[in-house]
């Protein structure tokens, strides 16, 4: 009797190990291409992070790559940053270099630091948008928090009084690429330890295979964002900065301003 009790917990032991390799390789799932991004965390994560407080007439700098720049808009002044300033009412630079990254220099320009470092100093913002950027997607992880840091001083050290909110990367394709969602966590990392905002389009879905081809032009726009695309990516930017703010000045839209859209 003995013998047969062994036989049968040993035979259960399979069974469950088997179960535990099931739900393991479930969990694992090594067929995906798609890198597995958790849940929106780009709000709850930054609970000791202040609200923003944004004046109406509040100068702004929007800082990035070509999405900033305005790529594959009918016009690169209607590009999502541009928009920005018609929906909010705020004075907003745009400084937008195609190709750029914090570690890739760009086609009209040099890297995010360098950029950074050329900025006027005796200007004064009130807010800093800092976004992108998928152009170090393939640069590879050696170095990268280290130009960011360094990216981040730059813009400390030039407008200490400034608000500084990180706009994290927006998916240009699906599936999405790893160094995107590498870049994607890295960043909101660096931004968590800085206690500022940081701002998820990949987390928070605002592209989705369901709204993909109407928001990017894949064919003569090389995979940017297309007329409503930058529209859209303006009415979800200004809603986020919205909700991040413990002011009634930031959102005071314009009266002729569309309302901001859902996925």
């Amino acid at each position: 009797m003995g013998s047969d009790r062994r036989a049968r917990n040993w035979g259960l032991s399979i069974v469950a190990g088997g179960v535990a390799a099931i739900v393991a390789l479930a969990a694992w799932q090594p067929w995906r291409t798609t890198p597995r991004v958790e849940a929106a965390t780009s709000v709850g994560a930054v609970a000791e992070v202040e609200p923003l407080s944004i004046p109406a007439d509040a100068d702004v700098l929007v800082f990035g790559d070509s999405w900033t720049y305005g790529s594959a808009a009918t016009l690169p002044t209607e590009g999502y940053a541009y928009r920005l300033g018609w929906l909010s009412g705020w004075n907003v630079t745009v400084d937008g270099v195609r190709g750029s990254g914090y570690m890739r220099p760009g086609y009209d320009g040099p890297d995010f630091r360098r950029r950074a470092e050329a900025l006027d100093p005796a200007a004064d913002y009130d807010l800093i948008v800092i976004q992108g950027s998928i152009n170090d997607r393939h640069q590879g992880e050696r170095g990268y928090r280290e130009a960011v840091d360094a990216t981040w001083n730059t813009f400390e050290r030039l407008y200490p009084r400034a608000q500084i909110v990180i706009f994290g990367p927006t998916p240009h394709e699906f599936p999405v690429d790893e160094g995107t969602a590498r870049i994607d966590g890295d960043l909101e990392a660096a931004a968590d330890a800085r206690h500022w905002w940081y701002i998820s389009p990949l987390q928070e879905q605002w592209l989705t295979p369901a709204n993909y081809l109407e928001m990017i032009d894949t064919g003569a726009g090389r995979k940017h964002p297309s007329d409503r695309g930058h529209e859209y990516l303006a009415e979800k930017l200004f809603a986020a900065l919205t909700e991040r703010s413990a002011t009634t000045d930031a959102g005071a839209t314009r009266d002729d301003a569309p309302e901001p859209v859902g996925p």
